[in-house]
């Protein structure tokens, strides 16, 4: 039988880098199998349970025969109406459910659609280092070229617009920003998200703020892009029940916003997936009309858990900023290690995982990341191993 010639993957896919978390996982499983104890502080995967009254609403919702036939493209009316419900409440932002929301299979499903709505082949799409690897996946895959905007320390890990050539903001389709930020879980004050306005409105530059860790939060509450005056004008907001309600295995988020980046959002995906199922929508509903309390609870959780991480790691020398919102806490590596090979090393040495930074990006080099996602027990015990080997 003559020899078949090997499947050739798309151009698309071969330029494609590794995915960070499949490479995490990966490492994970091995030391697993080796018998190694791991505390898995790497993945921003809560390990907390989702509240009892959502799981009971979804218990009921299954029940429903209607809700097991094909749910709507943009998402039931009552979820959407839920979130513009949710969106006035906690940020004072009016929305029109009917235009200025869409549903999405969780945000990451929308942040990765929304190139190809917009980006043609050879345009420009700026994406933060470190940020999310989907920002430049999505742009590969529409065709487009993503120009890295570097956030560094100096700059409250905010992007510096005046760096940026004239020449690649005339090119530039879309703009990803992301606070509270992932990895650096940095937040933005009112000033950065008006600047950023100003700039979409002066070279016709879609913003799409990822908007996912708004309500892991330790002080104050950190604001949405749609409260900057005139944002509704330039672009959207990707939200998601996964972090705020432990939901990430539900796969249930929303965009909100301009009505025309929705409706084009909303073409792709209406080509491509059939929507959210309909008994997780009316479990959502329930989540987002949730009292408040059980959400300070959770934030109570991650707030002690932070200061325990914090404050250990502070003690064994390593320079970290205290986060003010989000899971994680972005850690500077010791001198004579890289991003790498410092994990590689707390991982072989003392069974502790972390996400190393260069996998967010150039920028994220010298940098690893920690998730808030173990016990305070565990936390504490990764602390005490790596205070061995560093």
């Amino acid at each position: 039988m003559k020899k078949r010639v090997p499947f050739e993957f798309a151009s698309r896919i071969k330029y494609l880098p590794p995915y960070l978390f499949a490479s995490i996982d990966r490492m994970k499983q091995k030391a697993i199998e080796k018998g190694a104890d791991l505390i898995d502080l790497s993945i921003g995967d809560p390990d907390i349970p989702t509240p009892s009254l959502i799981v009971n609403a979804m218990k009921e919702a299954v029940e429903k025969p209607f809700n097991h036939r094909y749910p709507s493209y943009e998402g039931m009316l009552s979820f959407r109406e839920a979130v513009a419900r949710w969106y006035k409440k906690r940020f004072g932002v009016k929305l029109d459910p009917q235009t200025e929301v869409l549903s999405l299979i969780g945000s990451k499903e929308g942040i990765g659609h929304i190139p190809l709505a917009f980006v043609n082949p050879g345009d420009t799409v700026l994406v933060p280092s470190p940020g999310y690897p989907v920002y430049s996946t999505g742009t590969l895959f529409a065709g487009g070229r993503s120009y890295t905007m570097p956030l560094g320390e100096e700059n409250d890990f905010l992007p510096d617009f005046d760096i940026i050539p004239k020449k690649v903001l005339l090119k530039t389709k879309l703009i990803f920003i992301n606070y509270p930020n992932n990895p650096t879980s940095a937040i933005a004050p009112t000033k950065f998200y008006k600047e950023v306005v100003k700039i979409a409105s002066k070279y016709n530059i879609i913003v799409c703020h990822d908007a996912s860790y708004t309500e892991i939060y330790y002080d104050k509450e950190p604001l949405s892009f749609m409260q900057a005056p005139n944002a509704k004008d330039v672009g959207i907001e990707f939200h998601s029940l996964s972090k705020t309600y432990n939901m990430t295995g539900w796969r249930i988020g929303f965009a909100v916003g301009n009505r025309e980046v929705l409706a084009g959002l909303g073409k792709v995906k209406t080509n491509l997936d059939s929507g959210v199922f309909q008994a997780i929508q009316e479990a959502a509903i329930v989540a987002l009309g949730m009292d408040n309390d059980i959400l300070s609870a959770i934030r109570k959780t991650y707030h002690e858990r932070r200061d325990v991480l914090y404050n250990g790691l502070r003690k064994l020398g390593m320079h970290l900023i205290k986060p003010k919102a989000t899971f994680y806490i972005w850690v500077k590596v010791p001198s004579h290690f890289d991003s790498m090979g410092l994990v590689t090393h707390m991982l072989d040495k003392a069974g502790v995982l972390a996400t190393p930074g260069n996998g967010f990006g150039e920028t994220g080099e010298g940098y690893v990341r920690f998730a808030l996602t173990a016990p305070v027990d565990r936390i504490q015990e990764a602390v005490k191993r790596i205070s061995g080997i560093l």
